[in-house]
């Protein structure tokens, strides 16, 4: 059984990243797993403010909701994040969730593996490129840490259209072979 934490960042209910966060959660259940969920749009998160106090500290010095979840994080065996791509990167929710997880630095965490699932209107998996690079960057401060799998959910224009995709199908097999 391996603890997966899965980092959803979309504010649209029923959205297509969600909908593929949904399959992957769902298949990684049945695959015997543990699933901690986070949604952004449920979550009070604020800006990184840059200060470093938490490289001392442990936590952040902010009063909203991370502090109470940097444990979660980092005794997960497996992240997943799940992102609709704006503007060919990340949402800004899910920058500023992996901005505030800097009290993780330099510290001993249990992930080893990241997974990265992203949706876009565009057909082309290169509209992907920025939000996979953005995270990448993020992998490269944690050593031993590998970026294993990007489900691209791609030509997904209408809400909710990832509903019983090729993608959908995707998330669930590889939420379940974890």
């Amino acid at each position: 059984m391996k603890k997966i934490v899965l980092v959803s960042s979309t504010f649209r209910k029923r959205g297509n990243s969600e909908i593929l966060a949904d399959e992957f959660e769902k298949g990684a259940l049945e695959g015997g797993n543990q699933v901690k969920r986070i949604n952004l749009r449920d979550i009070e998160l604020k800006f990184c403010i840059g200060c470093l106090s938490c490289l001392k500290t442990g936590k952040c010095v902010q009063k909203d909701s991370v502090n109470a979840l940097l444990e979660d994080v980092a005794q997960a065996d497996i992240l997943v994040f799940a992102t609709p791509v704006y503007y060919y990167e990340m949402s800004g929710q899910m920058k500023t969730f992996l901005d505030r997880l800097n009290p993780l630095y330099g510290r001993d965490n249990a992930f080893k593996e990241v997974y990265l699932i992203a949706t876009s209107a565009e057909d082309d998996k290169h509209a992907m490129d920025g939000a996979i690079k953005g995270l990448q960057g993020w992998i490269d401060c944690f050593d031993g840490v590998r970026f294993k799998k990007v489900i691209y959910g791609t030509g997904l224009e209408k809400t909710g259209e990832a509903q019983g995709s090729k993608a959908a199908k995707e998330a669930y097999e590889v939420g379940k072979s974890i």
